[in-house]
């Protein structure tokens, strides 16, 4: 089973893909994590994107291709992966067409868990962190039983300093712009499915793992 796992900032896109791991034993791809995989293989593309980090450039396409196609096909996903992060352009998602086509795959479904931007702002702007053991609570839908002190340690919470309405509009507003023709896309693919990311986080897995239970890889 070959996922593509999309969502805006704050969509809980994180969390939904931990339970998909351990429901379908398939691992977690994200961008980040493939390039430190190379970086820590010493290939020639994880050198190329090593040498990019460090100067603070964006890391050229057809390196993140590479390192795309050097990890898919490693064994832990001949049964599968979830992508988290790639692809991120129309021809992102071209290159992974070519590179799931060499491996003789394809990609099962695109899943989008959306959430208006009002209601990803409200979660942001209301979102604490606990200094002490990182547990996350919200002012309105998960206070801590005395405010501003973690239940689980008594540690201080602290709200991010990007977690505000001006940061999370302009988050959102690049992320609206750089994704819709991805959705275009795999909508004339015919892969796409988009989940209800407002309901609560068991619905929203539940929602998931039947969309999956229902396709044929």
């Amino acid at each position: 089973m070959q996922l593509l796992l999309m969502g805006p900032p704050g969509a809980g896109k994180g969390t939904q893909a931990a339970e998909l791991v351990k429901k379908f034993s398939i691992p977690q791809i994200s961008t980040g994590d493939m390039f430190r995989a190379a970086v820590k293989e010493g290939t020639e593309l994880g050198k190329k994107a090593e040498a990019c980090m460090k100067s603070g450039t964006l890391v050229p396409d057809e390196v993140t291709i590479g390192i795309v196609r050097e990890r898919l096909a490693k064994d832990d996903c001949k049964n599968g992966f979830i992508l988290d992060g790639f692809p991120r352009t129309v021809e992102q998602a071209d290159a992974l067409a070519k590179i799931l086509d060499e491996l003789g795959k394809k990609l099962t479904r695109v899943l989008n868990i959306h959430v208006p931007a009002e209601d990803l702002i409200e979660r942001a702007v209301g979102r604490r962190i606990c200094k002490g053991c990182g547990a996350t609570y919200h002012v309105k839908f998960n206070p801590p039983k005395k405010n501003s002190t973690c239940d689980n340690c008594g540690g201080e919470l602290y709200q991010r300093a990007d977690d505000n309405e001006q940061t999370m509009t302009t988050r959102l507003s690049t992320y609206e712009s750089s994704t819709r023709p991805l959705i275009d896309y795999y909508k004339k693919v015919g892969v796409y499915t988009e989940i209800d990311g407002r309901q609560p986080i068991a619905k929203v897995t539940e929602d998931l793992v039947k969309v999956l239970s229902s396709v044929k890889d």
